[in-house]
């Protein structure tokens, strides 16, 4: 395992020999299928390869373990997307951009609920996941966040960070308790009571 370790960037993906993006893809494609149809506790390093028709070495020396390997397909999953709209607007950019969202995270409904049990009894995955999933559509939200205060729209504000976990939490909760659409309807209710308020508030 030490020589596994060797050569790893600080996120755990191996800096040493980077994979084929294509093969890379098919690796990251088997991870959230299983995710989706047995879990992350019965997936197995074994059963993606398969899966990916690539060998276990080749998945061990882009990622350290499961773990690592799974926080980088969801990451992927979220900024796999086309470029947000420039509406003009701030107001408009926020819709657009939450419109995108809800349905990636649509997508991704099934697998989270595959991840649930694993996050509760290993926080550490639970960190991990979070470190990546906070990183995905940060830089979006700074440039839409820059065009709204170059129009003149926008004075300081929050963080972008206290921005991008509460629009999250809103989504998952959503998406994991209420079981309510991510519709139109919640877009503009987020957007006029919850994001603009928030943003103007700074």
């Amino acid at each position: 395992m030490a020589a596994r370790a060797s050569g790893r960037a600080p996120d755990g993906t191996g800096s040493a020999r980077n994979l084929n993006p294509g093969r890379e893809r098919a690796i990251l494609d088997a991870t959230l299928e299983l995710l989706a149809e047995v879990g992350y506790d019965r997936m197995s390093i074994d059963q993606v390869a398969r899966l990916a028709r690539a060998s276990k070495a080749t998945i061990y020396r882009r990622w350290a373990g499961k773990a690592e390997m799974v926080a980088a397909a969801m990451h992927g999953l979220v900024v796999e997307h086309q470029p947000l709209p420039d509406t003009g607007t701030l107001r408009g950019d926020l819709a657009a951009g939450l419109s995108v969202f809800c349905r990636i995270y649509e997508r991704k409904h099934a697998i989270v609920l595959g991840l649930l049990p694993a996050i509760r009894s290993d926080p550490a995955l639970g960190r991990l996941l979070h470190e990546h999933m906070l990183k995905s559509g940060a830089d979006e939200v700074v440039e839409l966040l820059d065009r709204a205060r170059a129009r003149g729209e926008l004075g300081g504000g929050p963080g972008v960070t206290v921005l991008v976990e509460v629009t999250k939490a809103l989504l998952w909760h959503r998406l994991l308790l209420t079981g309510e659409a991510l519709d139109e309807g919640f877009v503009t209710r987020t957007v006029d009571e919850i994001l603009l308020p928030l943003l103007r508030a700074g």
